[in-house]
């Protein structure tokens, strides 16, 4: 995971922030772990949900008004810590 935020740090370095960032997850269909997911975000952020075709998965796109490539990264560190998560 490291190696993936290290070349996705150097891609969002290239742009001007603060601006707004979509965050794409893939979370199992469990309330549990999509709380979770939510709960990265605060209340401004748009997110939508949408469920997979056998309704196993949920697909959460969040988008926020992110500060820094930093505050990103951390979003992403903590979103790797909610089990079966897949971060597009």
């Amino acid at each position: 995971m490291h190696q993936v935020l290290e070349k996705l740090k150097i891609q969002l370095e290239l742009q001007e922030w603060p601006d707004v960032y979509m965050f794409k997850f893939i979370v199992p269909n469990q309330s549990d772990k999509v709380a979770q997911v939510t709960a990265l975000f605060n209340n401004s952020t748009d997110i939508v949900m949408h469920p997979s075709k056998t309704g196993k998965y949920i697909s959460v796109t969040a988008k926020e008004l992110m500060l820094d490539v930093n505050s990103i990264l951390v979003k992403y560190e903590e979103a790797a810590l909610i089990e079966g998560l897949i971060a597009l």
